[in-house]
């Protein structure tokens, strides 16, 4: 792909658009770089000065600029249904996600995992494994560090293990992994994908490109994911929590075992020496056992990794105890399946703060699951009234609604006995109070860190 003098469009000034822009910016190209945001909402002051930039910010770009326009390039929050997207289509002018661009320049292997929960724990374990193996590697993606920053780095012999979104999906058109994963499908971000069925399509185009050569990883335990066996062109290698496998990755006497093509039963490591809590984090750990072993890892360095590895940030995080009150930061759960995994993930009283941008999730299941584990339930963003509704109807009446997690945090440790968990697992997305889950779970964490105080 040639990007020397060519006129790229950003759209999104996040993690991903900013290191595009800079990349592209690097390599000669010409970049107008744009979000909604006014620019005094922006940290983009490194790029302002820089030649061949342009910003325009604080409104939607006009059409008219689509006529010096070679590429748009999308980012990972921006829909595809907005005016710009939809002229410039209609103009044939390519619109690709970053990850498709990063495919297009960069040398190296491409590992890419998918799914609507564990996506970062299991990247995160793969990337672990890699340099416990000292392979070349980087995990990058919508982990958090864009694959595109790491591309002048890499060589024919790097391996890119990417931590891919449904909205990333939707604009590739060539990415091609050689190993793809998908972890499990669970409703989610259907104000963007509008249907089930359109989420499920869009997680699917993870194995669009690949061929009878690549491998497709599959949850044999979620129907969803397991029909994909017969949609992609991959050698399938199926991973289960709750079955044994002909050939696959699998628990059997409290063991995590690999049934490879030849029919050998190889051990990897004993259940409990998986450190991460919920049997969630174990599926996560199945699945990094098959991507790890089938992009030829040795299993030594895979159960040394397994060993080590003590989860991610944000994601079923212990933050602290105090005066016998447990504080666990769990902000990615961001959809409602991820936060019911974490409530049946603990086994003390819980005393629940959940709640935020409304997606469109049907939030019922999430309220049944609190059933018998939450004790009190502490409720804020757009969701809490829906969420209050809910609970009530099920019986639930110890609620408390706030304006800020100030006021979330403080109150549960007023309320909180000794022996309890105050668990932030919101079963929705920040968006409405905060820029990120990152930045959600960063101040639950200060918070709790200031009762010490």
């Amino acid at each position: 792909m040639d990007i020397y003098n060519k006129d790229f469009l950003v759209i999104g000034t996040g993690l991903s658009g900013y290191a595009t822009t800079e990349f592209l910016l690097s390599k000669g190209a010409k970049v107008t770089l744009t979000d909604i945001k006014p620019i005094e909402q922006l940290n983009i002051n490194n790029l302002i000065n820089k030649r061949n930039f342009r910003g325009i910010f604080g409104t939607q770009p006009p059409l008219s600029i689509l006529e010096e326009i070679d590429y748009i390039i999308v980012s990972p929050g921006v829909p595809f249904d907005i005016p710009i997207i939809l002229k410039a289509i209609e103009e044939n002018i390519e619109v690709i996600s970053d990850i498709e661009l990063s495919y297009r320049l960069s040398n190296g292997k491409i590992i890419a995992i998918t799914g609507t929960n564990g996506k970062t724990t299991t990247t995160s374990m793969v990337g672990e494994i890699f340099k416990e193996s000292r392979k070349d590697s980087y995990a990058v993606g919508n982990i958090g560090l864009p694959m595109i920053s790491k591309i002048d780095y890499s060589t024919n012999e790097t391996s890119f293990i990417v931590e891919v979104s449904s909205f990333q999906l939707e604009g590739i058109k060539e990415f091609h992994p050689h190993i793809s994963a998908v972890l499990n499908i669970t409703p989610d971000h259907l104000n963007r994908h509008k249907t089930m069925e359109n989420y499920i399509d869009q997680k699917s185009r993870v194995f669009l490109n690949q061929t009878p050569n690549d491998i497709t990883i599959l949850n044999k335990d979620n129907p969803i994911t397991f029909s994909f066996k017969d949609k992609t062109p991959g050698k399938v290698i199926l991973f289960s929590r709750l079955s044994t496998l002909e050939k696959g990755v699998f628990i059997e006497d409290n063991q995590i075992i690999i049934r490879n093509e030849e029919k050998e039963r190889l051990l990897v490591c004993p259940v409990s020496d998986i450190k991460i809590l919920g049997g969630h984090n174990l599926e996560n750990a199945l699945a990094a056992v098959a991507i790890s072993y089938y992009a030829g890892i040795p299993i030594q360095s895979i159960r040394k990794a397994l060993k080590k590895f003590k989860g991610v940030a944000h994601r079923i995080e212990r933050v602290d105890i105090i005066s016998g009150v447990e504080f666990i930061n769990d902000s990615k759960g961001t959809n409602p399946e991820s936060s019911i995994k974490a409530i049946e993930a603990m086994e003390k009283p819980i005393i629940l703060i959940a709640g935020g941008m409304d997606k469109g999730s049907d939030l019922s299941e999430f309220v049944l699951s609190f059933k018998n584990k939450v004790r009190y339930l502490i409720l804020l963003g757009e969701t809490a009234n829906i969420i209050e509704n809910l609970a009530r109807g099920q019986g639930i009446n110890n609620i408390k609604k706030v304006a800020s997690m100030e006021e979330a945090v403080l109150f549960s440790f007023n309320i909180a006995n000794k022996g309890d968990v105050v668990l932030l697992s919101p079963g929705c997305a920040s968006w409405d109070m905060y820029s990120s889950y990152e930045e959600r779970g960063n101040i639950f964490k200060s918070l709790v860190k200031d009762l010490r105080r």
